[in-house]
């Protein structure tokens, strides 16, 4: 599999790791768009957010409490963005699914 983010994951492409444990990774962005910027990962590959079963449940909480613990130990007490895209017209550029955590920056809807 040529998957970027499986890489990664794998350790075999280098990143700024924030955290790893049995089931994610998380690491910086590498084109931060806030001075918070970082992602999480599965370690298992799911190709998008419509490819997940309901065995994938607790998986997905996980990415999501993994996203709130890091956010906070990174100073984003006052509040934070996640953004999951999902399949290209939802803006994904790499299919493994992950979560992007924004931060300490006033976030605007829509983005600009």
């Amino acid at each position: 599999m040529d998957c970027l983010f499986c890489k990664i994951a794998a350790g075999e492409i280098p990143a700024r790791k924030l955290y790893e444990d049995d089931q994610v990774v998380a690491f910086h962005d590498i084109a931060p768009q806030a001075p918070v910027h970082f992602l999480v990962i599965p370690k298992k590959h799911v190709r998008t957010l419509t490819d997940l079963t309901e065995d994938d449940k607790a998986l997905v909480g996980h990415i999501a409490y993994t996203a709130q613990r890091l956010a906070m130990a990174q100073g984003c007490d006052e509040g934070f963005r996640v953004v999951m895209n999902c399949n290209e017209q939802g803006g994904q550029t790499v299919y493994h699914i992950h979560m992007h955590v924004l931060g300490q920056r006033q976030m605007h809807w829509p983005p600009g």
